[in-house]
């Protein structure tokens, strides 16, 4: 039996969830890019209209503590998107991260199979993420689950003020 269960996570997992986000942060070196809050985060999250969702990872010995930040020590953040090629819902995994005391023992590819399942379940055409170019041990972690790797498609972002200024154009008079 594992030693950490996966489980949706709950509003009391938010402080966890954002220390996790911040140590993501740093191993990808976009800390200075960080602005998430428990208060900017929960609405998206746990809210009445939420547009993502949450597993965690959380230590079996652990689990029955209150104190959930002792206790979650990965989590994977996701929602859906929409494939127009396929007409069907996709699954979009954005972050997935394990602390590196539990990495090695099948906590992210427990995770990416629990998410892969809720897919399949939801009636999802795909199930997606992105991985950055430099990563290459997760890139040989993803295609050794079976993944593909997209050589020819590439992420447009746009965001800040570049995002105000491109709403700008777009404004009705």
């Amino acid at each position: 039996m594992p030693e950490y269960e996966l489980r949706h996570a709950r509003p009391a997992d938010l402080p966890a969830i954002l220390g996790l986000i911040r140590e993501l942060a740093v191993y990808e070196k976009l800390e200075h890019l960080m602005q998430s809050t428990p208060q900017s985060l929960a609405p998206h999250l746990f809210g009445p209209h939420p547009v993502a969702e949450c597993l965690v990872a959380e230590a079996r010995a652990a689990a029955d503590t209150t104190d959930s930040t002792a206790c979650v020590f990965a989590f994977a953040l996701f929602f859906r998107n929409f494939s127009t090629f396929l007409a069907k819902p996709g699954l979009y995994l954005e972050d997935l991260y394990v602390q590196p005391a539990w990495r090695g023992q099948g906590v992210g590819k427990a995770m990416l199979r629990r998410l892969g399942a809720l897919a399949v379940e939801r009636g999802c055409g795909r199930f997606e993420w992105s991985v950055l170019d430099w990563n290459e041990p997760a890139i040989r972690f993803y295609q050794h689950m079976g993944a593909t790797v997209m050589p020819d498609w590439r992420i447009c972002r746009v965001t800040g003020d570049a995002l105000q200024a491109f709403a700008e154009e777009g404004r009705q008079p």
